[in-house]
């Protein structure tokens, strides 16, 4: 296996002494080899497996040249957007486009297309007649199904259909690019690869399907009926299981997408050495002269240690993607990675983070899953805590303590968020003394999201007396171990369930618990979650009944400004906000008040005048 970063140009690939190779990968973002980019684990993936691997990272995507400039690849095209869906990456919630991206060098705006999973795949065809197409990644797997788009306003059908692609990769990806790649190599035709969990494709013949399967309305169908597009989400959602999920079947166009069942999670010794490959664990030299690509700076010091997340926000692609059940690395390959980040020249000491989707997930949420799968139709942590649950930080916490002792480490920093309702599932009660003690960098992140119960109930998250049982013990906390540590709670404006009046009681209970966020998020209705399912349907997926949608600029707008009331940019919002909800009587000069009247300077009375005008004439004859 050959050292340093993979072939970008025909030039690496001379210098390496290659006559060909056997997959150009493409990615939406700037070359970073690291193992929080998707781009590069797979790329190394089939690097371990014997292949040869070039990688072309934000090509000019106008035309094929860039994509015929290393020659024709020998097995396939693989395809992936980056990191993100192209669309979050260049729009904001209010569908303003970014004028920046932190996955590009020097933060340059622009450098891939919208869509661009459909862009790149129709260039690739145009490069390479007849060769294997294979897209993949968070916008191909988010859009495998007919699925709402925030930003045409429209139901659009899976992305497979516009990329026209021979196969469609979903989830994390390793095991079925792995697969794909092995049977490529020994000759097989792409179109008979049919039986790859975790894959999805085309068919005319519904015989194709190798697995049970279950059908959902087609697109057709959930175009023209909310309530088609609400049970088929669902459904995909409830089948997205590896242990007891189905296939699923979408009729579109006279033809058939075939959502095969997703795969296994990684097993702990696959996932040790899929991050124990020989990663640069850095930019590409080429990006050296803008400045580097700023997304890896969040990550360059911190240890991924787990995958999954069965806290199931409504919200989260997570779910959707990683899905529920949990996977982690052992101890021993987590701390073999530290001791390596302790040897690197320009590190201080401080590890950022220890963490994942949540970061303290570390095993499947019961046993039983392991067997039968997640639960269909309910939570393991909401609305209470499963009574299956296996809420345990001791093995968590004992990497930790293992990481403290790495000579060279000064901090083991815990910064991508727990979750506190299992923290205080744990009966155990460890844990969170030693975070306080130990692991916070001066402010822990949480997500309660909201006040309000009834919307809590619609987010998928813990009711709000959790949330202040949680601050009352790490206050707590911190006082006995004479620290001043904050939170930084994570909020979402505009989420389906929330009024203006629920926005307004959130920003009362935030005025009186002496807090205003410095960021807030406004919802966004990313393709294939529920909550963007309710966000377009009006119905809440999990029972079928109604729900309230903020949808129009105005209203997003005030419940967004409220969660901010003290901004001066802001008062015209909150003002026309508290109106709109009937609670002027919050404008006032009370401590419970948000905001203070506006008033005008009263005129100057008669005596005013006369001593003004006198003060005028002393000047004057003084010179002034």
């Amino acid at each position: 296996m050959s050292g340093g970063f993979l072939p970008i140009s025909l030039e690496d690939m001379k210098s390496r002494g290659w006559d060909g190779y056997d997959f150009l990968v493409v990615t939406g973002d700037a070359y970073v080899d690291h193992p929080s980019f998707g781009t590069a684990v797979i790329s190394r993936v089939l690097e371990a497996e014997g292949f040869r691997v070039a990688v072309l990272a934000q090509p000019e995507w106008h035309d094929a040249e860039a994509f015929r400039a290393f020659g024709r690849p020998r097995l396939a095209v693989m395809i992936s957007s980056g990191n993100l869906d192209s669309m979050v990456a260049h729009f904001t919630a209010a569908k303003k486009r970014r004028g920046e991206d932190f996955y590009s060098p020097g933060k340059k705006a622009g450098l891939r297309p919208d869509r661009a999973v459909i862009v790149y795949a129709s260039r690739a065809r145009e490069a390479f007649p007849g060769l294997p197409v294979v897209i993949g990644g968070l916008e191909a797997s988010l859009r495998r199904f007919a699925h709402y788009d925030y930003w045409d306003d429209k139901v659009r059908r899976s992305v497979i259909f516009d990329a026209k692609a021979d196969l469609l990769v979903y989830g994390m990806g390793e095991t079925a690019t792995r697969e794909i790649a092995g049977r490529l190599d020994r000759g097989e035709d792409i179109s008979s690869i049919r039986d790859v969990p975790g894959t999805a494709y085309i068919t005319k013949d519904r015989a194709d399907c190798k697995f049970d399967f279950v059908e959902v309305a087609s697109y057709e169908e959930v175009c023209r009926d909310k309530t088609a597009y609400a049970k088929a989400n669902m459904t995909e959602y409830d089948e997205h299981d590896p242990v007891r999920g189905k296939a699923i079947l979408q009729d579109c166009g006279g033809r058939t997408l075939v959502v095969n069942p997703p795969a296994m999670p990684l097993s702990r010794r696959e996932f040790d050495r899929v991050y124990e490959l020989p990663y640069m664990k850095t930019w590409h030299p080429v990006y050296e002269a803008e400045g580097g690509v700023p997304a890896i700076e969040e990550v360059r010091f911190s240890i991924i240690h787990n995958r999954g997340c069965f806290g199931a926000c409504n919200f989260c692609a997570l779910a959707f993607h990683q899905g529920r059940m949990i996977t982690s690395r052992s101890q021993e390959s987590v701390l073999k990675e530290a001791e390596s980040i302790a040897k690197l020249p320009d590190f201080k000491g401080y590890i950022h983070d220890v963490g994942g989707p949540t970061a303290n997930f570390r095993h499947p949420s019961c046993e039983k899953q392991l067997k039968n799968g997640m639960c269909r139709g309910k939570n393991c942590l909401t609305p209470t805590p499963c009574k299956n649950l296996d809420a345990d930080h001791s093995d968590y916490l004992s990497l930790l303590r293992k990481m403290r002792k790495i000579p060279g480490i000064k901090k083991v920093f815990v910064r991508s968020g727990v979750r506190f309702d299992y923290v205080l599932a744990d009966k155990k009660g460890e844990f969170l003394p030693e975070l306080v003690k130990y692991h916070i960098s001066g402010q822990l992140k949480v997500a309660p999201e909201h006040c309000i119960d009834a919307v809590l109930d619609v987010m998928g998250k813990p009711h709000n007396e959790v949330y202040e049982r949680f601050l009352e013990k790490y206050r707590s906390l911190n006082k006995k171990y004479g620290k001043e540590q904050f939170v930084v709670p994570y909020l979402i404006s505009s989420h389906p369930g929330s009024s203006l009046r629920d926005a307004v009681k959130l920003a009362e209970y935030l005025n009186a618990s002496g807090h205003m966020p410095e960021q807030v998020q406004d919802f966004y209705p990313t393709p294939g979650t529920l909550s963007t399912c309710m966000y377009y349907t009006g119905l809440d997926p999990r029972t079928m009944k109604p729900v309230y949608v903020p949808r129009s600029p105005r209203e997003k707008a005030m419940q967004r400004a409220l969660l901010q009331w003290k901004k001066p940019e802001n008062r015209s919002l909150v003002t026309a906000a508290l109106k709109a909800a009937g609670r002027e009587d919050l404008i006032g000069f009370s401590p419970r008040c948000l905001i203070r009247p506006e008033t005008k300077r009263p005129g100057k009375t008669e005596k005013e005048k006369r001593n003004a005008g006198r003060t005028g004439k002393t000047r004057r004859k003084q010179g002034r």
